[in-house]
């Protein structure tokens, strides 16, 4: 036995002018979307967080180009220190030069000259390599990454 004065059937129940506003749900936005830092650094921070965070261990899930764009920083390549100091990764530009400075002083004494020029493009590499990863520490999850 339905109640005709109560039943409200298939429509919604009539609102109590007195009742609260109903909160209006949001989506969250993405908190890579409110750093101040330019599209392209949003683009690769979205592109490490898809690869599974600074570890990256989804990292072959991605394609080849998102890869490579995401595992080399051609200016960190070119301006190693500079670029580090540049973006407030002192802490990792100071290691990695006064390492290098060390090999290349090692194999001069030693006499192996050619092999310190090589250790100065494998730490050029070592910037590009690591400059993303570590920008996004910084950046986004506020570390101080020393390497």
């Amino acid at each position: 036995m339905s109640d005709p004065y109560n039943s409200h059937g298939t429509a919604a129940p009539p609102v109590s002018p007195y009742a609260p506003p109903a909160a209006v749900l949001q989506a969250t936005p993405d908190p890579i979307s409110r750093l101040a830092v330019s599209e392209t650094w949003k683009r690769r921070f979205r592109l490490i967080e898809r690869a599974g965070g600074p570890a990256l261990p989804d990292f072959r899930s991605l394609p080849a180009k998102e890869r490579f764009g995401l595992n080399f920083n051609f200016l960190a390549f070119f301006f190693g220190p500079i670029y580090y100091l540049i973006k407030g990764l002192w802490r990792q530009a100071v290691v990695y030069l006064a390492c290098a400075v060390a090999l290349v002083i090692v194999f001069e004494l030693m006499g192996l000259g050619r092999f310190a020029r090589g250790v100065g493009y494998g730490v050029a590499a070592l910037y590009a390599m690591r400059a993303n990863v570590s920008y996004y520490r910084r950046v986004v999850l506020g570390d101080a990454p020393w390497f």
